[in-house]
């Protein structure tokens, strides 16, 4: 596919491979990936942090399974923010979770394996209606490799908010009687995801954007003042990348809307 250009190249965002260990822990305090050893690896990550996806995609599947982590992460966040067209969206999320499928029979402890399929099924699902995909069974799936992420790497901050966005999605849509006995989800449990990956990671704005719409989605009017008080503080959020911009950027969409 074509892909669209990162629409703010930043020279801030241009790492060296010095540079970029320097500011690894800050970088990936979502996801606590280790820093690689390869350098293709290096130059791919230099490449995501960049914004140049494509790239960044590229290096990491030529370097093959080891690689999977930045392609991974570089293919969802170019799909997720970048991409316009509906249908390669749904083929993209599709795509990556049939390969993180084969990652996890490779990496079985690899938690990146388990959090991107995750979030590429649950991006998938909500392209193709959330309750359809509870009905194709997804939802177990999107649980399973959550759950397994989070015991692999419980400081993934990632994946507390991927799973907090699973507990408002189907409480949202199915209610709390049929989504706590059929699916074990419970509000509480969702608020509790968020305020832990907020607390792992106290400069994330996409934590805070996630927690302000699940609020909107459960509660609406009640919870308006407080989401838009997260989404007033994720717009403020530092950027040290180009995915970092395209977080603010969302936070500041979300801030105009539940201000409507």
């Amino acid at each position: 596919m074509a892909w669209n250009p990162f629409p703010y190249p930043d020279p801030a965002y241009q790492y060296t491979a010095a540079s970029l260990e320097a500011a690894w822990p800050l970088l990936h305090g979502g996801d606590r990936e280790p820093f690689p050893t390869n350098p293709l690896l290096v130059q791919a990550w230099i490449a995501f942090h960049a914004g140049e996806f494509e790239r960044a995609a590229r290096l990491g599947l030529d370097v093959g399974v080891n690689g999977y982590s930045v392609a991974h992460k570089a293919i969802c966040i170019y799909a997720h923010y970048l991409e316009r067209s509906p249908q390669k969206k749904l083929a993209t999320f599709e795509c990556v979770a049939e390969r993180c499928e084969r990652q996890q029979l490779e990496q079985p402890n690899n938690p990146s394996g388990y959090y991107w399929h995750a979030y590429a099924l649950g991006q998938y699902s909500q392209g193709i209606s959330v309750v359809k995909a509870l009905a194709q069974g997804l939802g177990a799936k999107v649980r399973n490799s959550l759950d397994t992420a989070i015991r692999l790497a419980p400081q993934r901050a990632d994946a507390h908010i991927a799973l907090g966005v699973y507990h408002a999605e189907i409480l949202d849509k199915v209610g709390a009687m049929i989504g706590g006995l059929t699916y074990g989800v419970k509000k509480e449990e969702c608020y509790k995801q968020f305020e832990t990956a907020i607390a792992l990671t106290p400069e994330s704005a996409i934590a805070r954007v996630r927690y302000a719409r699940a609020m909107m989605m459960l509660e609406g009017k009640k919870k308006q003042a407080e989401a838009i008080g997260l989404c007033e503080v994720a717009a403020r959020c530092a950027i040290h990348d180009a995915m970092e911009r395209l977080d603010v950027d969302a936070a500041k969409r979300e801030l105009e809307e539940e201000k409507q």
